[in-house]
């Protein structure tokens, strides 16, 4: 089943606990401006649906209805978190198949010990340690196939805010007016 039209962009941006992921598609959408949906892995399966990260998941279903409502309504889309490859990568797969328009992954990457640091700045950094973190940490969790451009830990915010702006065609294209 199709989704979306040729004009529409679907951005998935994975990576491992403190990434950057969040921001970085907040700060994508924030310079986009309004027609840009945010699909967050977090708001879904940590608030909306307050159930743990698992193969076969409800949020997994919930994840694809909504970036599929939001490409079908005419948005952008990003989808962003963890989203393990082994969780949630025949969702993506299916996903990216049936999106019409471009689509454009991109991986964070952020060896451990950097993940610890960032962690310590994050709100939620008194309920989670470095077990979990430890636990959590998948090194290089790729989709297969190749599909998926890897940004390291050493891309600030900023020139990774602008990547995705100049690789995805959103830098060139106007906002939905408010």
């Amino acid at each position: 089943m199709t989704v979306g039209s040729e004009d529409t962009r679907l951005i998935l941006l994975r990576g491992n606990s403190a990434s950057g992921k969040s921001s970085v598609a907040a700060a994508v959408r924030d310079r986009f401006g309004r027609g840009l949906a945010l699909v967050a892995q977090d708001n879904l399966r940590r608030i909306v649906l307050r159930e743990r990260d698992r193969p076969g998941a409800a949020n997994i279903g919930l994840i694809d209805l909504t970036a599929r409502y939001a490409l079908d309504a005419g948005y952008h889309v990003i989808v962003e978190g963890i989203l393990y490859a082994d969780h949630y990568g025949d969702m993506l797969a299916r996903l990216r198949a049936d999106h019409r328009g471009p689509t454009h992954g991109y991986y964070l990457h952020v060896p451990f010990d950097e993940t610890l640091g960032r962690h310590a700045t994050k709100p939620i950094a008194h309920e989670v340690g470095e077990p979990q973190l430890r636990d959590w940490y998948r090194e290089l969790d790729l989709l297969p196939g190749g599909v998926e451009t890897v940004i390291g830990a050493d891309s600030t915010l900023a020139g990774t805010v602008d990547r995705l702006m100049l690789d995805t065609g959103l830098a060139g294209l106007a906002p939905l007016e408010p």
